[in-house]
Formats: structure tokens, C-alpha cells, sequence
């Protein structure tokens, strides 16, 4: 109940109260700030994955404005060396608006990228776009092969299914690639995955998956379990270093994250940035209110 209550008057706080908890997970509002967290990481020996933060815009006119801001995003980012690539969310470009135009406006973002050679994730997000989120993926898939990747949530029970059918695209030599999470959308129980225990017996399925039949899975976790879990899988499998990586969120985790690069294993960091930030954590506090137990701590003990 307090996590609840805390979620829903967040929202109606001053940003600058809201930034405090924010700020360690967010590189910041500019293209610059986001560019030097991503050659921080990079110094560390990290990968990184850069999204300009906004979502369920409500007209095209929005769509059209965040296409360009992603355009001009990758020709500036291009000139930096950065080892890094792109994650993209379909209802920034109007998914539920008109599907047509949002295809477009990711093909025009996919196109700039695959210029550099370089490559777009397209994010999933809640249930009402899974469909119109994987027949987008197949259209791009087949125009930028090498290019383009998809994420899947492991706490949907559709998943495995999802992973299967899509395989009549994947190729020894131009290999599926997707992000696999657990999933952060509320989802009601009968299409969901509930508990801690059976979200991550099915993530686990899920690695195996693809791991034992060549898909190219970036394991997006913060969970140690599933780390471990994989690594178990990697070795059954015995799969090479550069047919896999570990994902995680900017800020969130340091540690486990140094320790999966102790251990040799490659790692992108997801490096959200844009002056919609008060939006996408207030937002994630209502879609996941137990995160408000952690946010008050953070304010209230940091350190």
C-alpha cells in the first residue's frame, strides 16, 4: 500500500525532488552528456546501447520530431568512435497511432544506422503492441538483415513460442539477435508470469533457447541467479564469447556488472538520455510500484 501511495503522488512532485533518485540512472538530457557516459563505459570495457527516452506519443507530428532527433542522434554519435549501438521504442513513432507511419519512421532510423554499419534495437513494450512489435521487426529484419534486433520479456508466457516461430528467419550466417529481459509492464496473470521463482525458470528457458540453437542473445539482467544460470548454459553449450553478451541498465548494479567483465564475458549498458526523463521514471514508478520501497531509501539514506 505505501509503494502504491508513493507511486501515485510521485508524479505531482517537483522535478527537482524527483531528480534526485533519478539522476543516477539516466546520463542526462543533451546528446554530449550522454555521449561522455557512453565513453565512460566504454572505458571500463562496456558496449552501450543509446535511447533517447519518450514513448506513447500522442500525435504524428511527435513521431516525426523524434524520427529526425534520432537521426541527427546517430550521425553525431558516428563521428565519437563510440563502441556502441541504438534501442528504439515503436510508440515513439506512433505505434498505436497508425503502424504504418511508425514503420516507416523506424526504417528511416534503421537505414541511417545500418550507414555506419551499425545496428537498431527495437524494445518491446506492454502487451496491446507485442504483435505490431514482432511483425515490425520481420518487415525491417528482411530489408537490414545485419542491422536490426528485437527485444523479447521472459515474464511473458507467449515467449518461448515467440522465439520459435520467428526462427523460419534466422540464418546460420546473419543469426537472430535479440535483448531478453524479464519485463517491467504490469501484465494481467493470465498472459504473465507472476512469481520471482517462475519468471526466472522461464528467462533461463528462454537463454537456453537461443543459446542452443545460434541466436545471438544479449541476456539483459541485474538478477545474479540468471547470471549464474547462464553461465552454466554458456559452458553446457559451450558457446564462443562473441555469440553472446550480458545488457544491463545505466547505473543500476555496478558491481555484478564488474564482475561479469572480470570473468570475461562481453556487456552493453542500456544509456537512456532526454529531456523526457521525468516521464520515464515516473512512469516505471507506476508500472512497477515496489521500486518506491528503493527510491525512498536512496533519498532518504543514500550512501
Amino acid at each position: 500500500m505505501f509503494n502504491k501511495l508513493i507511486a501515485a503522488i510521485l508524479p505531482y512532485f517537483p522535478k527537482k525532488f524527483v531528480w534526485l533518485f533519478s539522476k543516477p540512472y539516466i546520463a542526462g538530457e543533451t546528446v554530449e552528456e550522454a555521449i561522455k557516459a557512453s565513453k565512460d563505459l566504454n572505458a571500463q570495457g562496456c558496449m552501450v546501447t543509446i535511447d533517447i527516452l519518450g514513448e506513447f506519443i500522442k500525435t504524428l507530428d511527435e513521431a516525426e520530431a523524434n524520427k529526425k532527433e534520432y537521426i541527427e542522434l546517430i550521425d553525431r554519435v558516428e563521428k565519437e568512435d563510440i563502441d556502441g549501438n541504438y534501442s528504439v521504442k515503436p510508440t515513439m513513432f506512433g505505434l498505436l497511432i497508425d503502424k504504418e507511419v511508425c514503420y516507416k519512421h523506424i526504417r528511416d532510423i534503421v537505414a541511417k544506422a545500418a550507414e555506419y554499419n551499425n545496428f537498431i534495437r527495437v524494445d518491446m513494450e506492454d502487451s496491446p503492441c507485442t504483435d505490431m512489435t514482432i511483425e515490425l521487426y520481420r518487415k525491417l529484419k528482411a530489408e537490414f538483415p545485419k542491422n536490426v534486433g528485437l527485444v523479447l520479456q521472459a515474464y511473458m508466457k507467449r515467449t518461448l513460442k515467440d522465439l520459435e516461430n520467428l526462427m523460419d528467419i534466422h540464418t546460420e550466417e546473419v543469426p537472430l539477435n535479440y535483448r531478453l529481459c524479464k519485463g517491467i509492464y504490469v501484465e494481467p496473470a493470465e498472459i504473465a508470469y507472476k512469481k520471482y521463482e517462475e519468471v526466472n525458470e522461464h528467462f533461463l528457458e528462454d537463454i537456453e533457447f537461443c543459446l542452443k540453437n545460434g541466436v545471438y542473445p544479449g541476456i539483459a539482467t541485474h538478477d545474479k541467479p540468471i547470471v549464474e544460470g547462464s553461465y552454466k548454459l554458456i559452458e553446457k553449450y559451450n558457446v564462443p564469447k562473441e555469440k553472446y553478451e550480458f545488457q544491463m541498465l545505466y547505473g543500476v548494479t555496478p558491481s555484478l556488472r564488474q564482475s561479469i567483465l572480470d570473468n570475461g564475458h562481453r556487456m552493453r549498458v542500456y544509456v537512456p538520455f532526454g529531456k523526457q526523463w521525468f516521464g520515464y521514471s515516473t512512469r516505471r514508478l507506476k508500472e512497477n510500484p515496489k521500486m518506491a520501497n528503493h527510491i525512498m531509501k536512496a533519498i532518504f539514506f543514500k550512501g
